[in-house]
């Protein structure tokens, strides 16, 4: 079929079927949460499956926005952010916090411009 981007695992796959259905994560993970991977991580990663080895070694020696992974490897938000949340919870992830002061609504618009400003440019 033309239009539809086939990967080079073979075909299109649905990313319901990646989540095995689910839609919500495990814990809210924000947009802009960063997160990172150890060498240790990223090879227990290989036997959690291809996106979650993939998702590993983005996060390997340089911290990654939640926004930056799926972008990185192409994945809808949504869907990265189940895997992720996944990840963290089975120790393959590090969900660095930072204890940020309560932002009113202007404040959070900014970083979502800021966010979405970094989104296009990659």
């Amino acid at each position: 079929m033309e239009g539809r981007r086939t990967e080079a695992r073979g075909e299109l796959v649905r990313p319901y079927a990646v989540t095995r259905g689910r839609t919500e994560p495990q814990q809210d993970i924000t947009l802009e949460a960063v997160l990172s991977a150890s060498a240790t991580a990223v090879a227990e990663s290989r036997f959690a499956g291809h996106d979650k080895h993939r998702i590993a070694t983005i996060c390997e020696g340089r911290a990654q926005s939640l926004a930056e992974i799926a972008a990185y490897t192409r994945m809808p938000l949504g869907v990265t952010r189940v895997l992720v949340a996944d990840m963290v919870a089975e120790g393959l992830l590090t969900l660095h916090t930072a204890a940020a002061p309560t932002m009113g609504f202007v404040e959070r618009m900014n970083l979502l411009g800021r966010v979405l400003s970094g989104l296009r440019e990659l």
